[in-house]
């Protein structure tokens, strides 16, 4: 899936990486806990969470991930917008819950990585 689709069918505001929405994700994720994305997350895979904090850029950098999307309206830290851009990751923000926001994707083709 596109992350421009995925943008859209979100109705989720880019906070940053607009110029990367034409890049293809596999795979999501939704956690708050970045040790289960740690271990359970592939590469090419989008963040889904609701934690913000510098942590979650350098995990979703270290697995590979190219979006994050915050739910429930959270808002990254001018620290975190800097960190994304010099990795070249693209992060959206939705007043969505992290269910629903898993629901939409999931439901339209986008699934989760296999374990």
């Amino acid at each position: 899936m596109k992350i421009k689709t995925l943008t859209e069918l979100l109705d989720a505001e880019i906070i940053c990486g607009a110029e990367h929405l034409e890049r293809d994700v596999q795979s999501a994720c939704g956690s708050d806990m970045m040790s289960d994305v740690l271990a359970y997350v592939k590469n090419q895979a989008v963040l889904l969470t609701g934690l913000v904090n510098s942590q979650v850029i350098r995990t979703a950098e270290m697995m590979d991930m190219i979006c994050i999307v915050f739910v429930r309206s959270k808002r990254p830290t001018s620290e975190m917008i800097e960190i994304a851009n010099e990795c070249g990751m693209v992060m959206l923000c939705t007043e969505k819950r992290m269910y629903d926001a898993c629901g939409i994707l999931y439901s339209n083709g986008l699934g989760g990585t296999k374990v």
